[in-house]
């Protein structure tokens, strides 16, 4: 009986991961077919642009917090890393630089620069969601 059960649960886990990895594989379709549409593409074109733009017009008022955060990582201040926003939004090529509870305290969107090195804000996380 052991082994039957072992094997059945075997069964059942793999139609499980099966499930799992086919619902994934569809929804990355649908994704990507939204993506592509010609509006959506010119959307997120308009917002890009926007963020762009805010970021350099924050980036005067901003830049200390940017030359702290690379003065942290240059020494390797963990302490004062961790005090950072935890906005990070590094697979998208941003990364916070202001203190963690920036939003509340002083109504500032996210600011850092890109991995381009151009500053960049951005409110929330919709943008990073592209």
């Amino acid at each position: 009986m052991t082994g039957d059960r072992a094997e059945e649960r075997s069964v059942q886990e793999a139609v499980r991961r099966h499930g799992r990895s086919r619902a994934f594989a569809e929804a990355e379709d649908v994704i990507s077919a939204l993506l592509a549409d010609p509006g959506v593409q010119e959307a997120r074109a308009r917002v890009e642009a926007a963020e762009t733009e805010l970021g350099m017009e924050l980036c005067a008022r901003l830049q200390p917090f940017q030359d702290r955060y690379d003065q942290a990582v240059r020494d390797g201040d963990v302490a004062r890393l961790t005090g950072i926003c935890p906005g990070k939004h590094g697979r998208w090529g941003r990364i916070c630089v202001l203190d963690d509870g920036h939003e509340t305290s002083m109504e500032e969107p996210h600011w850092g620069r890109t991995s381009e090195g151009r500053p960049i804000a951005w409110v929330g996380s919709a943008p990073d969601d592209w």
